[in-house]
């Protein structure tokens, strides 16, 4: 059952943030944008137009020139420190060789859960057991990661968010190099996620299905171009603004 804005405060909200690094790059000006509590927003845009910085800047990973984030009625340092933002990474940004099984790195959203020396108890490996089954990888637990296809690995930490038990969940490409079944699941999994009240920012490229599961975009291109309902923003005309012209795979129902 969706929980309505009632049950679950806030959203993800961003003002006026704007973030330069030492460099002196400006990455993101101006940038405003809010996503309601029990919903998936897609973020679209080119490369380079801001969106790993302004997943960086919700996360706290950079630090913010102007402006404030707000993450379900809280300050973003509050929500991140309360363990309440789960972040699902990109399989490029990880280092595979790196020997760990399936279990153990679901487990390591449980983390901030645990004491001091990270001691698991029953019931993290309960919802570690749990989020495995959630994403269909249970009987992979005691692989390597490693060994694992670019769908498995997506899943995976998909996973790890699960266990988490976060109640944002930031997405980096989560269908880059999947098939379509696997895109089809991972979908349907993201709409239980919401339905349960998570609230979830998708970064894609992959413009054809994002009608099909946001219920809101957020159109980037150094600030934010557009940010409302996937039905009145997720048009012709701003993506071409995003986009410079250069649309692909989208079939219009009214061109």
């Amino acid at each position: 059952m969706k929980l309505s804005a009632l049950q679950q405060p806030g959203g993800i909200h961003v003002s006026d943030v704007t973030v330069t690094y030492r460099n002196g790059h400006t990455a993101l000006r101006n940038t405003t944008l809010d996503i309601p509590t029990a919903s998936i927003a897609a973020l679209v845009g080119i490369n380079g137009s801001g969106k790993s910085t302004l997943f960086k800047a919700i996360m706290g990973f950079v630090p913010l020139s102007s402006g404030s984030i707000t993450l379900l009625g809280r300050p973003g340092s509050q929500a991140l420190k309360q363990n309440l933002v789960s972040y699902v990474p990109q399989a490029e940004d990880v280092d595979w060789s790196f020997p760990v099984l399936v279990e153990d790195v679901v487990m390591m959203g449980r983390y901030g859960h645990m004491g001091m020396l990270r001691i698991a108890r029953q019931q993290d490996r309960d919802i570690v057991a749990d989020a495995l089954a959630r994403v269909g990888m249970s009987n992979y637990r005691h692989r390597q990661i490693g060994e694992l296809s670019g769908g498995q690995k997506k899943r995976v930490f998909l996973a790890r968010a699960i266990a988490q038990r976060g109640r944002v969940i930031l997405l980096d490409e989560p269908f880059t190099g999947v098939d379509v079944n696997t895109e089809r699941q991972i979908i349907s999994l993201l709409h239980e996620l919401r339905d349960e009240g998570r609230t979830l920012l998708v970064s894609t490229h992959n413009l054809a299905s994002v009608s099909e599961y946001c219920d809101h975009t957020v159109i980037i291109k150094g600030t934010v171009l557009a940010c409302g309902t996937t039905a009145t923003t997720f048009t012709r005309e701003n993506l071409e603004n995003a986009f410079s012209g250069a649309l692909r795979d989208i079939v219009w129902e009214n061109p």
